[in-house]
């Protein structure tokens, strides 16, 4: 039976993430990176002990609640975020929604700066702004944009960007991203074809049919998809792809392959998923990848835009989580609520990193299925 990422299923690891370059993992590489990856594994189960091993306990329900407030507000919110002690915050523009928000039981805060505002500044932005390493989102907190620039962002480009950032005063701010962003192929349980390896997202199902959820930048490359390297276990058939403008791709499951909503916390462990929801800044979070291990940290973001130099992604989570080359389309999730699928971002396991995740909702939306 293969579940979302089932514990110890394969015994090829696999890496993925980062938001530069495209992570594919070519089949003359993954040989060799076998041993690498098992070791990596193996250091981040060592260490695994200090992590909470499902990540979100009780943030999943305080960011649940702040979330369908900011639906229920639409364009009348910048957003929501939990403060230092995990109180959901959501911001308003007017007493009747602030006090809307506060009989939901959820802390209201008027914006310094409107919706609108912020709207505007990266509707702006999308427009004029596509040079790779790059991106952008809107801090409810502070009410500001934030930009970022990587470290292949530099000279006539670096200067280019700060103009930009200048001339919208500060309701923007900047900020410097270490190493490289890129988008990453491998991950969780691994998946492969045609010589790619990636990583299996979120098992999901639409009435009696299964499939699975993974990265788009995985979808757009690989047709036919297997448990192992050699080509022998079939897994399933990509239906659709999304790569760049969103990164999800959907795969029909192979009779026999289908498997439940487990996720693999390579602990010897697994968590059942049972519900998909959006993420709220200030969410205690966790990523699984077969390259790195389960992960957790915080999201600091939702809406980003993320400039790869494969495209423009939007709709992105941003986080603290770290991940590697191989863990792209493995699951973000808040205890058992599924959040989103990797994507990219930059730096490792080892020192840290930004990580960045297309928010599970829209595909279960878009195609019509829902998680196990």
């Amino acid at each position: 039976m293969r579940t979302a990422v089932t514990a110890g299923a394969l015994a090829v690891g696999a890496t993925g993430l980062a938001a530069g370059s495209l992570y594919v993992v070519q089949g003359g590489e993954a040989s060799g990176g076998s041993a690498k990856n098992a070791a990596l594994a193996g250091d981040t189960a060592r260490g695994r002990a200090s992590q909470p091993p499902g990540g979100g306990g009780p943030d999943g329900g305080a960011g649940a609640a702040a979330a369908r407030l900011v639906r229920q507000l639409g364009a009348r919110t910048s957003g929501a975020y939990l403060d230092a002690s995990g109180r959901p915050v959501v911001t308003v523009t007017n007493a009747a929604d602030a006090a809307m928000v506060r009989a939901a039981g959820v802390t209201p805060r008027m914006s310094v700066r409107s919706p609108e505002t912020l709207r505007g500044i990266t509707k702006t932005l999308r427009r004029t702004m596509a040079v790779p390493g790059t991106g952008w989102t809107v801090d409810p907190a502070t009410s500001r944009v934030v930009m970022w620039t990587d470290g292949t962002v530099t000279g006539t480009r670096l200067a280019a960007v700060h103009r930009m950032a200048a001339r919208m005063g500060p309701a923007v701010r900047m900020v410097r991203v270490p190493g490289r962003l890129s988008t990453l192929a491998r991950g969780a349980d691994a998946i492969f074809g045609q010589g790619v390896r990636c990583s299996l997202g979120f098992n999901v199902k639409r009435g009696q049919e299964s499939f699975f959820l993974t990265a788009g930048h995985c979808g757009n490359v690989v047709k036919n998809w297997t448990a192992d390297q050699q080509g022998a276990q079939a897994l399933g058939t990509t239906v659709t792809s999304s790569f760049p403008g969103n990164d999800f791709a959907l795969v029909r499951s192979e009779d026999g392959a289908a498997g439940e909503g487990e996720v693999n916390l390579f602990n010897g462990q697994t968590r059942d998923i049972t519900q998909a929801g959006d993420a709220v800044v200030g969410q205690r979070v966790t990523r699984s990848g077969s390259t790195s291990g389960a992960h957790s940290g915080q999201v600091t973001a939702v809406d980003a835009t993320v400039n790869f130099p494969e495209g423009t992604v939007t709709g992105m989570i941003q986080t603290t989580v770290c991940a590697e080359p191989g863990d792209s389309g493995g699951p973000l999730f808040a205890g058992t609520t599924a959040l989103g699928l990797t994507s990219g971002g930059s730096g490792d396991c080892q020192s840290g990193g930004v990580t960045f995740f297309q928010p599970v909702t829209e595909p279960l939306q878009e195609l019509g299925v829902d998680v196990f």
